[in-house]
């Protein structure tokens, strides 16, 4: 969902099927030179679109954009990989419900979770 809080009031949604797409796999190399990937980069959404669908928005605030957010980008580029590592495995591995994500189940298959 894209809402916006800037200019005329529009809500889009986006319907389909998204897929995780982790380093090392053919997917990755296809799709990770067509972004700017920040340190850290762990994974990139990719999403079959199959309707877009708009609604009116007259309800969204106005929200003033001031600056990007560094924090993470700097939190990340003093890490190193097995840092890394550590830490995808004690945060990322289990969603929010206690199911293993994408990342966990990947690094439970390989026990360095090094890119291949």
């Amino acid at each position: 969902m894209f809402v916006a809080f800037e200019g005329p009031p529009m809500i889009l949604r986006l319907y389909g099927k998204g897929r995780v797409i982790l380093p090392g796999s053919t997917d990755w190399e296809t799709w990770a030179p067509r972004f700017e990937l920040l340190p850290g980069a762990r994974q990139i959404i990719g999403v079959d679109v199959d309707a877009v669908k708009t609604s009116c928005g007259f309800s969204v605030p106005f929200y003033t954009y001031e600056r990007e957010r560094d924090t993470l980008q700097r939190w990340a580029s003093n890490k190193c990989d097995d840092e890394l590592n550590d830490y995808w495995r004690s945060k990322n591995a289990l969603s929010m419900d206690g199911i293993p994500t994408p990342l966990g189940r990947r690094m439970a298959e390989s026990a360095s979770f090094k890119d291949e």
